[in-house]
């Protein structure tokens, strides 16, 4: 990246360019990279093996960390509907009081010599 380059670019979120910066850095220092090379943000003295190092990481935690969040939001979405379909299922009653489907037995299940399976 050429000097002043930074300055033209137009951030799509302003407010995470500073977290994306001390994450850049926090990366470089858990990877063991000498950032004293880096002058004024500028990176190019720094070999390019090192720099990528550190992209590289940096991308892969930020995808391990989307993942994440979709897995949480995933699971929210499945325990709401469950609370939702048990709520809508304790509602589904006549007005007499009786389930709108009577339990009906499997004739083929017989739990009476359970225990003596077991």
């Amino acid at each position: 990246m050429a000097i002043g380059s930074e300055t033209r670019r137009t951030p799509v979120v302003v407010e995470a360019k500073q977290a994306l910066k001390r994450f850049r850095d926090e990366v470089a220092n858990e990877l063991n990279i000498d950032t004293s090379k880096i002058v004024g943000g500028y990176w190019g003295w720094m070999p390019t093996r090192e720099a990528g190092a550190v992209g590289g990481n940096m991308v892969r935690r930020m995808i391990e960390a989307a993942e994440r969040a979709l897995i949480e939001q995933t699971a929210a979405n499945v325990r709401a509907g469950f609370a939702q379909g048990f709520t809508a299922a304790g509602q589904q009653q006549s007005t007499e009081g009786q389930p709108n489907t009577p339990y009906q037995p499997n004739p083929n299940l017989n739990l009476n010599n359970l225990g003596k399976l077991f």
